[in-house]
């Protein structure tokens, strides 16, 4: 009965969390077959992460697993329904940790690659006189090996159609990134519109490419040591906790409804304080630009 009541709460968080997260209503776990397409802003983030290709109703099983596991483990540890319930919660929140630090990870890498990116175009429209599109796919051909599938996407699409606009959506749909919104859109106008400004807007954008890369570079170096510091908030906590399971009476004493209300408070704290730093260490996003609501049929 007490694994039973563990799981619905597990469950009930899921369902709490999916709900505020996205959007989702009703009792499944995922949203019904008759309902709308998942918000931009969740495909965006997935795509950014990598998660093009995954369902949210896949993630969402991933989630309530990493939450049951949660509660399983904390009720076997304590065995209590309350620091289930809040171990549950905890544990559900780390695909949504994981899949956050992955999208950071792809976003870094794309901010490193794209000045020299947005140089090459620049060398390649200019001194070797590519047409727009051939420089734009040799580029990403050349470019990081998580940039390149939405490339070769685009390229797909240019073949067929020659409609230099919708190439220009699926790329920015693939990469879902600002400075590629920035740079396609600029290259979209030069090739639509012509003119002899391409190489000045180029390198205007580089310059300014390079300089937000460098300020985001000191300020996580500053960070180091707060980053590192952070990290105590989960360990130390834990291990202590752990080590007090194993001294004289220590697991009769979180049995009891004091401990057990104890422990809930910490993991509740621990969750709260890791989340607060976080938000307080998190670098401002740029906002994308011309972000179309479909996809190119």
């Amino acid at each position: 009965m007490a694994l039973v009541l563990a799981l619905a709460a597990a469950y009930g968080t899921f369902l709490v969390f999916t709900a505020i997260g996205f959007g989702w209503r009703g009792l499944g776990p995922g949203p019904g077959m008759g309902s709308r397409r998942k918000p931009l802003k969740v495909r965006q983030w997935m795509v950014q992460a990598g998660l093009g290709d995954v369902r949210p109703r896949e993630f969402a099983v991933v989630m309530a697993t990493f939450a049951g596991l949660g509660a399983l483990l904390a009720y076997a540890l304590f065995g209590g329904i309350l620091p289930a319930l809040v171990a549950a919660g905890f544990g559900a929140s780390f695909p949504v940790a994981g899949y956050r630090a992955r999208r950071a990870r792809r976003r870094a890498d794309a901010r490193e690659a794209w000045p020299r990116m947005i140089e090459e175009m620049r060398l390649l429209t200019g001194s070797l006189g590519r047409s727009i599109p051939q420089a734009l796919f040799d580029v990403g051909r050349r470019g990081p090996e998580e940039l390149r599938p939405a490339f070769a996407a685009a390229r797909r699409e240019w073949m067929i159609s020659t409609d230099f606009a919708r190439t220009i959506a699926v790329l920015k749909q693939g990469l879902a990134d600002p400075t590629a919104d920035a740079a396609c859109e600029t290259l979209l106008v030069a090739h639509e519109v012509g003119g002899s400004d391409l190489d000045r807007r180029l390198a205007a954008l580089v310059e300014d490419r390079t300089q937000d890369l460098q300020g985001r570079k000191d300020a996580r170096a500053k960070q180091a040591g707060v980053r590192f510091a952070r990290r105590f908030v989960l360990l130390v906590p834990l291990g202590m906790a752990l080590a007090g399971l194993s001294i004289g009476n220590g697991r009769a004493a979180y049995a009891r409804p004091l401990g057990q209300l104890g422990v809930a408070l910490g993991l509740a704290m621990i969750a709260i304080c890791w989340i607060w730093a976080g938000q307080l260490l998190k670098l401002p996003d740029e906002q994308r630009v011309f972000v179309d609501d479909e996809a190119p049929a």
